[in-house]
């Protein structure tokens, strides 16, 4: 059996010879299995342990199994948010000689659930409106590479917590097909439909079974993805004609699309006959604005609404205690050691689990102003972070299903408050003294 074993493996991984192929994957033994919630799939998934990590391993024909890996790598180097292949594993067989399935082996995204494990009891409405619209958001990204993904639906996704919102990544990648010169309008609509129909039935199905909310209607969640992906679509790369003493509107656009999270990788400007019309047209890079940032400043790694959050209490502290002149990277470098890691090393390993950093960090800020608006006075960090660890985190099961606070979403904004009452204001943390920014432990 081994001597006929094909693996082929962008990462050498010795142990990988270790699992036994030699069995169907459905008689895989426990120990080699790990326990994690599964989506629905056409085709046999299980998660498995493999040096230290886990593995989604998928029973395909080897024909596929290729494809989509090849198809998978590809779309990492689009920097396209989707699971990591591995390897794939041909010529297979059993103890007798008989053929087994290929496998497709992937690594699994940490922190991650598919949508039938987000919720607990019943899903929510807020919850499922901010799932389509991770899944809008994802479509939109796959399709400006010109990706046809001809199998949109939330059980070939899998999300993430990032800063109250979702973060979505393509996990079933079989029946896409990439086209060089770019997607159709017609394309573009068909997979559109796909993705209507396919999240309607699939909210169909969690209601049949009483699993959602009595108030969620799954026609009217399912056609949100429409007017969320056409939202972003438009602002992404639509044009736009104004006056040419209406300028301040070019950098307004930039500031939008920023806000978005994409960067612009030029703009195209022409003015009309007359020099009274301007006409502008984004030319639009990958998203990751926030992410960027972020990353240059501290060398943390997040989703791109946890960058934003945290790059906003980042701005607070450097109003606090920079001055005009002060160095960025300097103070981002302090903000980091005072501030964020040691809120994370606050954090008991027993529970480090839970949820990522930089989403304990974001929900953190959230709990502290909570606080604050309940007791009518600033709150400590480290007052905040006993409280939010003793009653907020250890309540939460790992890889959290619950979805709470509410957050808005692209299709129901929920408008922002900031001073005295609503909602935690994303873009602040008040701040009373420099005991405030630093936690003790």
């Amino acid at each position: 059996m081994s001597g006929s074993l094909n693996i082929t493996s962008a990462t050498a991984d010795p142990a990988l010879l270790d699992l036994p192929w030699h069995l169907p994957l459905d008689a895989w033994p426990n120990e080699n299995i790990a326990a994690l919630p599964k989506g629905i799939s056409r085709h046999l998934v299980r998660f498995a342990h493999l040096s230290g990590r886990v593995v989604a391993i998928k029973e395909t024909t080897s024909e596929m199994a290729k494809r989509e890996y090849e198809m998978l790598r590809t779309l990492q180097g689009l920097e396209i948010p989707c699971v990591e292949p591995l390897a794939v594993i041909t010529n297979r067989s059993d103890v007798d000689g008989e053929p087994l399935n290929s496998v497709l082996v992937t690594r699994h995204l940490k922190f991650s659930l598919p949508y039938r494990a987000l919720y607990s009891q019943t899903l929510r409405p807020d919850t499922a409106t901010r799932l389509v619209d991770a899944l809008a958001a994802l479509l939109v990204r796959v399709h400006m590479v010109g990706l046809f993904w001809g199998d949109v639906s939330l059980s070939n996704t899998l999300f993430r917590r990032d800063a109250g919102a979702f973060a979505a990544y393509l996990v079933d990648a079989e029946t896409g097909q990439l086209y060089t010169g770019g997607l159709s309008n017609g394309q573009r609509e068909n997979d559109l439909e796909i993705a209507r129909v396919n999240i309607a039935g699939e909210l169909m199905d969690l209601e049949a079974g009483g699993r959602v909310a009595d108030e969620l209607d799954p026609i009217n969640v399912s056609n949100g993805i429409v007017a969320a992906y056409r939202l972003l679509w438009k602002e992404l790369t639509g044009s736009e004609s104004f006056s040419s003493n209406e300028r301040w509107r070019i950098t307004e656009r930039v500031e939008r699309l920023n806000d978005l999270g994409f960067d612009i990788e030029e703009l195209t400007i022409k003015t009309d006959e007359t020099g009274t019309t301007v006409r502008i047209q984004p030319k639009v890079v990958d998203a990751g604005h926030h992410q960027r940032r972020l990353l240059r400043l501290t060398g943390l790694d997040a989703e791109e609404n946890q960058a934003r959050r945290l790059l906003n209490d980042l701005d607070s502290y450097r109003a606090s205690y920079g001055g005009e002149d002060a160095d960025e990277e300097m103070l981002a470098h302090e903000w980091l050691v005072r501030v964020f890691e040691p809120v994370v090393r606050a954090i008991p390993r027993d529970l480090k689990g839970k949820l990522e950093p930089a989403e304990v960090f974001h929900q953190l800020l959230d709990h502290r102003w909570f606080m604050a608006q309940n007791q009518g006075h600033d709150v400590p960090l480290a007052e905040a972070v006993t409280s939010y660890v003793q009653d907020v985190l250890r309540h939460r099961r790992d890889e959290a299903t619950v979805i709470d606070p509410p957050t808005g979403s692209l299709t129901m904004p929920i408008p922002v408050v900031s001073g005295t009452s609503g909602e935690p204001d994303p873009a602040a943390d008040p701040t009373s003294d420099d005991e405030d920014w630093r936690l003790k432990v």
